[in-house]
């Protein structure tokens, strides 16, 4: 500006010398000083650096991506993000010399920061205006104070925890409010999930997520830092998944554990949050869903002294709900039960609960050796992965304990076989099974709203019906939706089971190197109901419709 003759030296090193003075820039005290209007300086700046110039009053703000806006960044480097086009991002700048800026910019957002030159005075506004939105959106966050919860937080972590964008009350508030509504519905996981224009919250409710929240874009990091901090996971480290757990305490009484799981995507880290409450597992088996055959076999089966009864079924099938509702029938001061879990989803008083962790070198065949030399009564294995898991918990079996564990199959005697497969010796299956039951869950039928359903003969027997169950005495029911099941028409979940006994017969079958479809065979010919029935027996009761059924069933 001196040598175009726009200052005099003097004029210019006064004007620094009181920017410093005052904490301001030097466009900044140059403008104010009115040695200069902001239009001519601009005009100015972008002819001679040859850098864009842009009238910023003509720009809409709210079109900024709140991604980029950091209100700390913009307000002390007097630089805004507007718009992006490829991999280079255009902010808006006084002075094009403000490298700093850029190079931040460039740091947040791995883009390139292209500097557009505006006008001091309309930058100043525009900041001004993004930041008291800013504000308002945090503000429209805050959902009181009347959460009567805790969060419970390692001191260490607390001390840690001490930047303003993990501290945020609002957020921490809003967060406390998603996890208490999400308990209060019954909702089994919540998602937090970041996309490119939008941040959305979901609720697996009854099996099917919902959404239930849009928050600003511009609090996902900060949503992000608080639950990790909470789940004492490493809150600078976004490019790796983590896992932790975190205690939410709701009275003196009652406390709901949380196992926390992120995972970076394309617009920054989701979370899902499942939600672990004990006193699921205290519903009893009759809560379940079991017909009076089924609970007999399977209380038949837990009622012996050894040999091993499996659980089979995708993952969110209730698996865990029936192995922990077995041990609690089973867990009596006389008896020593012990269990593998990866990890342990709910607390059991007077269980030996054991995390499984690889990384340690603790995984499931090395907690089963030391099972062993526990003096157990009652073993439980949280999932058979490998030949070696599957050989310890046999020969356990075949040893005077009773095991129980799980595997993902889609049915019953699809079971066995895989057990075949993983390398298990047929005799060591055929000796040491007793039990294997499939599960699902269903969405039970709302009570308040649910509706008979005029289906047609052909489609119920299509369905699996028998031309002797269609007899008149029993009624089809259809979802409607009310205020009660929030319009979904459904409330709540119901077990559908097949239940299978290792008979002789299957026994053999084994031995001679049978197939799934012999297995089944002789299952149906010892009247075991497969999936399918027993899922249009709970049609035929009222519980469910016949559409749920047939989605989470094969026929």
């Amino acid at each position: 500006m001196v040598q175009h003759d726009l200052l005099r030296q003097v004029e210019a090193e006064q004007t620094q010398i009181q920017a410093n003075a005052s904490s301001m820039t030097f466009v900044e005290q140059l403008i104010s000083s009115k040695r200069i209007t902001s239009a001519q300086l601009a005009e100015f700046a972008s002819a001679t650096f040859g850098v864009p110039l842009f009238d910023l009053s003509a720009f809409d703000t709210t079109s900024i991506n709140q991604e980029w806006i950091d209100i700390k960044l913009i307000t002390a480097r007097r630089a805004l993000p507007l718009h992006k086009r490829g991999n280079r991002l255009f902010v808006a700048v006084s002075d094009p010399t403000n490298l700093q800026a850029l190079e931040e910019f460039r740091f947040k957002t791995s883009l390139i920061a292209e500097p557009i030159v505006v006008e001091d005075d309309k930058l100043a506004r525009a900041i001004a205006v993004v930041a008291e939105r800013n504000d308002k959106t945090l503000a429209s966050l805050d959902v009181g104070d009347d959460i009567d919860f805790d969060l419970k937080v390692d001191d260490d972590q607390a001390q840690d925890d001490d930047s303003g964008e993990v501290d945020d009350a609002p957020v921490v508030r809003y967060i406390q409010k998603i996890l208490l509504d999400a308990i209060n519905a019954g909702v089994s996981d919540v998602h937090f999930e970041p996309y490119e224009k939008y941040y959305r919250i979901r609720y697996r409710l009854d099996g099917i997520l919902v959404e239930v929240a849009k928050p600003p874009l511009m609090i996902k990091d900060k949503i992000a830092s608080r639950i990790k901090v909470i789940s004492k996971l490493d809150i600078s480290e976004k490019r790796v998944p983590q896992d932790g757990r975190m205690k939410l305490q709701l009275n003196k009484n009652r406390s709901i554990d949380f196992r926390v799981s992120t995972l970076p995507t394309l617009y920054g880290e989701k979370i899902v949050m499942r939600i672990l409450d004990s006193s699921n597992a205290m519903l009893g088996i009759d809560a379940l869903g079991y017909d009076p055959d089924q609970k007999a076999l399977m209380l038949d089966a837990i009622a012996r002294p050894y040999g091993m009864i499996l659980v089979t079924g995708p993952t969110g099938s209730g698996k865990t709900i029936s192995l922990y509702t077995c041990l609690g029938l089973l867990n009596k001061p006389g008896t020593n039960i012990s269990t593998a879990e990866d990890p342990a989803e709910i607390n059991l008083p007077g269980v030996n609960q054991v995390n499984v962790n690889d990384k340690a070198g603790l995984t499931f065949a090395v907690a089963l050796k030391s099972f062993l030399r526990q003096d157990p009564d009652i073993i439980m294995v949280g999932e058979i992965r490998d030949l070696e898991t599957a050989d310890i918990a046999i020969k356990a079996a075949q040893t005077g304990h009773l095991v129980l564990s799980t595997l993902h199959t889609n049915d019953a005697p699809a079971t066995l076989i895989r057990l075949l497969n993983m390398g298990v010796a047929a005799f060591n299956i055929a000796s040491s099974v007793l039990l294997i039951t499939a599960q699902r869950l269903a969405r039970r039928l709302c009570a308040q709203c649910k509706q008979p359903a005029d289906i047609p003969v052909d489609a119920l027997l299509t369905s699996g019906f028998k031309e002797t169950d269609i007899d008149g005495t029993w009624t089809p029911y259809k979802p409607i939706g009310c205020d009660v099941c929030k319009g979904t028409g459904y409330k709540g979940r119901v077990g559908i089971y097949e239940v299978m006994p290792i008979s002789e017969d299957m026994q053999r079958i084994i031995m001679s190197n049978g197939n799934t479809l012999d297995i089944a065979a002789q299952a149906k010919r010892e009247g075991v109901s497969n999936l399918r029935e027993s899922g249009l027996r709970k049609v035929r009761q009222g519980m469910t419709s016949l559409e749920e059924i047939e989605a989470v069933t094969n026929a």
